[in-house]
């Protein structure tokens, strides 16, 4: 093992990319070649990759995603109506730029939550803060939390999240408490921060499920109107492969 002042220093200054990096190098004799400054580089590059690293796998472990869905592995040829240009643009992330949001909608089983993993993922590559949660456990999470007086923090931490994801949007119709709870979500992100859902309903069986006109209007205002839309359909992807033969 390599004994250096040097290295004990990078160790020592918590640079442990840069440290690694340096090892390295000195046990190549070709590295011996490079200028000073070619060293300083490559030692910054490493120490550079290593952090990222660390807060990609911050930002994921952070984010709880559903599925370990990432964007080269879309699948576009499953006869569900991915409209490939439209995912390809929600990918490049120009939406949570703007603080827009997603409907992802469609039968069970052709891939929602999946998708809607595959854009968080990548929002945590660019850097951007995520939380996947399923509906009706947030609502019951947000219930507890108002009986035992979490209800005002766990509400701000919700509104600091670069993108919520909420999957299983629509399962069941929502009760008062819930209706409040959506809507102060919603109104806390409007136009700061995106929201993401998937839903088996068509967005115009959404007001009727939401059940009360009053808030319906108020919450479909400040989530569908600046939405995009991914609609799929077909037959479940999950019966697709139990059917193929092995």
């Amino acid at each position: 093992m390599l004994h250096h002042p040097t290295l004990d220093m990078l160790n020592k200054l918590g640079l442990p990319g840069m440290a690694k990096a340096f090892a390295a190098m000195a046990a190549n004799d070709e590295a011996a070649s490079l200028s000073h400054a070619e060293w300083l580089g490559l030692l910054l590059d490493h120490e550079a990759t290593h952090r990222n690293g660390k807060r990609m796998a911050l930002r994921l472990r952070l984010a709880r995603l559903r599925h370990n869905a990432v964007p080269e592995d879309v699948d576009y040829r499953s006869p569900r109506g991915l409209d490939r240009r439209l995912f390809t643009s929600l990918l490049e992330g120009e939406w949570l730029s703007a603080r827009e949001n997603v409907a992802v909608i469609g039968p069970t089983g052709v891939g929602k939550s999946w998708l809607a993993c595959a854009l968080g993922h990548k929002a945590c590559r660019d850097n951007r803060s995520v939380l996947y949660t399923r509906l009706p456990r947030l609502l019951e999470e947000l219930s507890v939390a108002k009986g035992d007086g979490r209800i005002a923090g766990k509400m701000k931490s919700l509104a600091r999240v670069d993108l919520l994801i909420l999957d299983d949007w629509g399962l069941t119709p929502l009760d008062g408490n819930a209706r409040h709870h959506l809507l102060e979500i919603l109104e806390d992100r409007y136009g700061r921060r995106s929201t993401l859902v998937t839903s088996q309903l068509p967005v115009a069986r959404w007001h009727e499920l939401i059940n009360d006109p009053t808030y319906a209007d108020a919450i479909l205002d400040r989530l569908v109107h600046n939405a995009h839309r991914v609609e799929l359909s077909g037959d479940s992807l999950r019966k697709a492969a139990t059917q193929r033969p092995a």
